[in-house]
């Protein structure tokens, strides 16, 4: 019945009856050519349409009727602000920020990157100037360092108020107490800060100078000369050692090796640790003598340099040879900087230096990450600054106004100033630094780093996990598991058969050889030759292990002490979805065998192969099965050329690689012209493991709220059965495979089909997703956020990075991404939280990452206990640093109200600085040692992890009770030392600052959930520093400026009559709350403390 219900309500007759075709269209089941072309006609005619025609986001759209076209949900658009409210709403930012970015691109104009002629040995012949080769990764110069800093400091609302406030402590009219109250915690958070930056830069400064001082051989016409990495020129000859750091880009002209090639590693490029091989000129490499590459007249012409560091087109030219020799140079024959020479000594012709280096201009600077509790906190800041400023207005109101009101009200202002705390950023960052310490010594998940310690609060707020596939979930080792022929498989268990079969075909050729039998090689070669003659199985297995023996990348690396070492890492499994992985055999190994025969090998992925073999009837089948089975596929053919054929190939291969204009398409279209009706061989089926623990850690996060979203570059199927295999989808769930769509109109009709389906996970390509972001980014986005996994495969780095932004843009929510190899960085970076893995692809990943952990499963406890307890103290110790400005500012208030609202301190000098330092910091900061839940409880119940991403630790509910429990204790603390000392009230400021110091010390006890020794000792030890001062500041106890006498008299405070009144205001201010604490905790106690009961 449902499928009888029409999509939309309709405009006409004529768009009702195109609905059926439409739908008939793209369910594929037109009943011929004619059918298909009058569909897609339609589909195209109506397009126009489509922007008036919503998608349905609810079911309640199909029950509307066609007056209620015009109020179906559209998808939401933001009115946009003008005028005075878009500049008070954040334009005034947005224009600052735009002239700043104008002047910085004025000041450094970049000058236009062009190409370039290089002459071997001839810096000086160079037309233009070239950057000096020297590596700066400085943030400053001597000259910005302290502007810069102090920028970066002053740009948050906090710390620029309190600049404000001290510098208004040099007006002598609005001065009040002692400089150093003000200058000394703003001093010491700049001094830190100073501190910590100069340290940082004086590191980069002797890193950055350890790298521009390394010594490198430059040949020159008389012979070899040392020369700094930062005196390199473009166009100097550099000789580069076996492991050692390649200074600049070069192009490759000698090496020691009698090959004339040479390995590099390139993992600190682009985070690869298969080492990658390099070809030598081959003119320059069949020169006698090293002195010869100054007897020739030659040129490198450069392309002018770019970011791609896969790519490179150039030409070498010998202009004193008769005719002139011209090579063409690609990526093969380059060697880029910060590249490790892995085999022999290699010379090469500088072409790039500095910030023209590919390594260089591929470094961007990450943005920097700020914790969604700082901008929390900073909200709170700003309504701590708006009380500030209403409670100096009613004491100026009740004052009448009367004399110069507007000095009293900056002078209440300042007063009041310690409503907002300096001290809370001391704390937080001091807070942050104890967490990232706590995870790093965590022996539960030994190896983890924590690189941004800005953002431990993050890992306990996360809603979104974006993951990798291969070397996250999966362990990026490949077992090879299948070899199918067509009519016969081979597993694991069947391997000792495809042995036989390999060695009974080699001892067939060999007793040929022996024996001279040209007859009985003759029908072998007629078989190959002509593929039709059904082959025996035994010649079939012998011709696929061929192919794949030859057609790879794993060479092998002859040193002279240790004989033969392999490069084992195969690309096979590395590049199955690439089909550029090919070798050209000019002959097979068996001389005696390949006569006058020439053989292309080719392997690739299906999708690419499937078009280039011959016509067969089981390849795409069974590439399906074996993707269901999780394993990767790859495609092995083969095509026997003649004489000619090579010969016609290898004059147009030549051409086209010497062409400077569209090389790579040149070179493409040549090469595709020998891969047409290949003869298949056989498909090959690698399996990739899961990592350990990979199923109960995804179930123990689902379980938590988390939602995954697993965004590969492998195929649908692969992807699909992984995330089957890992348990991100599970068995009973049902899977809604996205079909492809090219057009606007197919992602409507798609997308509407996919609405209808209720807690499934999506399944979607990355070529469907890019024509969904285009139409419908809004629709799309609302539609997988309520799926219960997501799946993206054929994922670029750049789309990858795309759907991060887009999910952190929709929903609002703290996105984490989780990858291992380079092309996941870009993914990492642009999360609110990056967590990097340690693994076979490199450490690019974990070196560009927040967090870096070594196995997958390490993100549960790090979520779940460091990420929950990181939150929950950061949390309180935020707001009870606040609670502890505003009970003073509290006190403060009363004070003055009962003083005729005069604007005069309660307390002096030290005992302010003292407040927030020596005698509350340590029990304060103790909080960070405080945990609600055991570790173990956290991990077996991931369910409390729902509670955090609510926010409900910290929100404006909770900081007002804290600010109505400020109140009433400042309240209390002052108004009972006026009415308790009455008689006594010279000592009042002693009475009430005692009073003040033991509350504080017990509200500390209050707020803690579980007791550590350090807590005790921090309580008693502060208590202590109290008692012991109070013999040196008897001058700090008097009112205002004057101490009316009222020296500290330590006669008084021994008196039994002191120490009981002050015990009684301290419990009438602590008791209430005790009290509330107890009947919370029996009335309506938190999830956890059922679980803990």
């Amino acid at each position: 019945m449902a499928d009888q219900i029409p999509l939309y309500p309709v405009r006409s007759a004529a768009a009702a009856a195109a609905s059926p075709r439409r739908a008939a269209y793209y369910s594929a089941a037109g009943p011929g050519p004619g059918a298909d072309r009058r569909g897609r006609y339609q589909l195209e005619d109506e397009s126009a349409h489509l922007d008036e025609m919503p998608l349905m986001m609810s079911e309640e759209g199909f029950e509307n009727d066609e007056s209620d076209y015009h109020t179906l949900p559209r998808a939401r658009i933001t009115r946009r602000k003008r005028g005075l409210e878009w500049f008070v709403c954040g334009g005034w930012k947005f224009l600052c920020t735009s002239c700043c970015d104008w002047l910085i691109n004025v000041c450094q104009r970049k000058k236009e990157l062009k190409a370039r002629t290089v002459w071997l040995g001839c810096p000086e012949k160079c037309e233009e100037k070239h950057p000096r080769n020297s590596i700066k990764n400085q943030k400053y110069n001597v000259f910005t360092f302290i502007p810069g800093v102090l920028y970066e400091q002053f740009k948050f609302f906090l710390n620029l108020y309190f600049l404000v406030v001290s510098c208004s402590q040099f007006v002598p009219a609005l001065k009040i107490g002692y400089l150093y109250t003000y200058w000394a915690p703003l001093g010491f958070v700049l001094a830190v800060t100073i501190a910590r930056e100069a340290i940082d830069e004086f590191r980069r400064f002797q890193r950055d100078k350890e790298m521009n001082s390394q010594l490198y051989s430059k040949l020159t016409v008389r012979g070899k000369v040392q020369v700094k990495s930062s005196d390199i020129q473009v166009g100097d000859l550099i000789i580069v050692e076996k492991n050692q750091r390649i200074p600049s880009d070069m192009v490759f002209l000698r090496t020691s090796e009698k090959a004339g090639s040479c390995f590099i590693r390139t993992d600190q490029l682009d985070g690869e640790t298969d080492w990658k091989l390099k070809v030598a000129v081959s003119c320059t490499q069949r020169l006698p003598a090293l002195g010869d590459l100054f007897s020739i007249s030659a040129y490198v012409y450069a392309q002018k340099p770019q970011l791609d560091i896969h790519s490179f087109e150039g030409t070498f030219t010998r202009e004193d040879s008769d005719p002139p020799i011209h090579e063409s140079l690609s990526i093969e024959n380059t060697l880029w900087a910060s590249t490790i020479v892995a085999s022999g000594t290699v010379i090469g012709v500088v072409i790039y230096t500095g910030k023209e280096t590919r390594s260089v201009m591929n470094t961007s600077n990450p943005k920097n990450k700020v914790g969604l509790l700082d901008l929390e906190l900073n909200q709170l800041t700003k309504a701590l600054f708006l009380a500030l400023v209403v409670l100096s207005v009613v004491m100026v109101t009740l004052q009448g106004f009367a004399g110069p009101w507007y000095r009293n009200l900056f002078r209440f202002l300042l007063l009041f100033s310690y409503i907002i705390p300096i001290s809370l950023r001391v704390n937080l960052d001091m807070g942050k630094a104890a967490y990232g310490w706590m995870i790093m010594k965590d022996e539960n998940i030994p190896g983890t780093v924590v690189r941004t310690s800005t953002i431990p609060e993050e890992l306990g707020r996360l809603v979104y996990l974006l993951t990798d596939k291969t070397g996250t979930l999966t362990q990026n080792e490949m077992v090879f598991k299948r070899l199918h022929l067509g009519t016969v498989s081979y597993g694991t268990d069947t391997m000792d058969e495809i042995q036989s079969h390999v060695l009974n075909s080699y001892l067939q050729v060999q007793s040929q050889a022996n024996g001279h039998n040209p007859s009985s090689a003759l029908p072998r070669r007629s078989q190959s030759s002509t593929p039709k003659v059904k082959k025996s199985v035994s010649s079939r297995i012998h011709e696929a292990v061929k192919a794949i023996a030859l057609c790879h990348n794993v060479t092998p690396v002859y040193e002279a002490r240790a004989g033969v070492t392999g490069e084992t890492e195969f690309a096979e499994a590395d590049q199955d979805f690439s089909d550029e992985n090919r070798t050209y055999q000019a002959s097979s190994p068996d001389e005696d065998e390949s006569t006058a025969e020439i053989t292309f090998y080719m392997k690739g992925a299906d999708v690419a192969m499937s078009t280039i073999v011959q016509y067969n009837d089981w390849l795409e089948e069974e590439c399906g099965n074996m993707a269901r089975e999780g394993l990767r596929t790859l495609v092995v053919a083969k095509r026997t050329l003649t004489e000619e054929q090579y010969q016609d190939f290898e004059s147009r291969y030549s051409q086209a690689k010497l062409s400077i204009h569209d090389r790579t398409l040149k070179v493409a279209a040549v090469v595709e012209s020998l891969e047409r009706e290949m003869e298949l061989l056989c498909l090959t089926g690698v399996e990739d493991q899961l990592q350990a623990d990979v199923r109960p850690t995804l179930e123990m996060l689902r379980n938590a709220g988390i939602k995954i979203w697993m965004l590969t570059g492998d195929k649908l199927e692969t992807a699909t059965c992984i995330a089957k295999s890992s348990h991100l989808v599970s068995r009973t769930q049902d899977i809604h495979i996205f079909r492809p769509v090219t057009s606007r109109g197919e992602a409507h009709l798609e997308l509407n089909a996919f609405r209808r389906k209720h807690d499934c996970a999506l399944v979607i390509s990355g070529d469907s997703l890019e024509v969904c972001l285009r139409y419908y980014e809004h629709e799309l986005v609302e539609l997988a956020c309520q799926c219960p996994a997501v799946v993206c495969c054929r994922c670029s780095p750049t789309q990858k990075a795309h759907i991060v932004t887009l999910l952190r843009q929709h929903t609002r929510k703290r996105t984490c991404a989780i990858g291992d190899g380079g092309n996941d960085v870009s993914m990492i970076q642009a999360a609110d939280c990056g967590i990097g893995i340690e693994g076979k692809e490199g450490k690019q990943a974990s070196l560009a990452a927040d967090f870096s952990i070594t196995q997958f499963r390490h993100i549960g406890r790090l979520l779940m206990v460091h990420g929950r307890n990181s939150y929950k103290r950061s949390a309180a110790l935020g707001q009870f640093v606040m609670h502890r400005g505003l009970i003073i500012s509290t006190m403060q208030a009363v004070f003055s109200s009962v003083f005729y609202f005069a604007s005069v301190p309660l307390y002096q000098g030290f005992l302010m600085v003292g407040y927030a330092t020596i005698y509350t910091m340590f029990p304060v900061f103790s909080l960070v040692l405080d945990q609600d839940v055991k570790p173990e409880m956290a991990i077996l119940y991931p369910e409390l992890y729902k509670d955090l991403t609510k926010g409900r630790s910290l929100s404006f509910k909770t900081f007002l009770i804290w600010v109505l429990i400020s109140v009433y204790q400042g309240g209390i603390l002052m108004y009972g030392a006026l009415v308790l000392f009455e008689a006594e009230f010279v000592h009042v400021v002693a009475i009430s600052f005692t009073a003040l110091i033991l509350t504080e010390l017990l509200m500390v006890a209050l707020t803690i959930r579980t007791w550590h020794w350090l807590m005790v000792v921090a309580e008693f030890l502060s208590l202590g520093c109290y008692v012991a001062s109070l013999a040196f500041l008897n001058e700090y106890f008097g009112i205002g400026r004057v101490s009316f006498g009222a020296f500290l008299d330590v006669a008084f405070i021994t008196t039994v009559t002191f120490l009981w009144k002050v015990s009684a205001i301290t419990v009438v201010s602590c008791l209430p709350l005790y009290v509330l604490k107890y009947l919370k905790r029996k009335l309506s106690p938190p999830s956890y403390s059922k679980l803990s009961s």
